[in-house]
């Protein structure tokens, strides 16, 4: 008897190009996204998030993805209450949370 598959909270760093009807602002070139994703693996995690992003007009280009809570406590990230709570409610409603989005502007790139 196979044992049910576990959930997990994975966080991801999504960057994303332009699109119609993204609701980029305008004269933005594209956004990262901070994205906390319920899977069984990361794999599982990624496709759900690209799958969602493009329903939502968005043109997902690369995906960076940081592990489990777990996984990143272990490496030492200071992870406050507030993303906790956020990665909690991903597992929770089994679900993509969009936690901040960065637009990028021609400008950010001479930086």
């Amino acid at each position: 008897m196979k044992k049910p598959s576990k959930q997990q909270v994975f966080t991801l760093l999504v960057e994303v190009g332009r699109s119609t009807d993204d609701g980029l602002p305008k004269g933005a070139t594209g956004a990262a996204l901070m994205c906390y994703a319920s899977g069984v693996d990361e794999a599982e995690a990624v496709r759900e998030t690209v799958a969602i992003l493009k329903q939502a007009d968005l043109a997902p280009l690369d995906v960076s993805g940081y592990g489990t809570l777990d996984e990143r406590l272990s490496e030492g990230h200071d992870i406050s209450d507030d993303e906790k709570d956020l990665m909690q409610r991903a597992l929770d409603e089994n679900s993509v949370i969009i936690a901040q989005m960065t637009p990028f502007f021609e400008d950010d790139a001479q930086a």
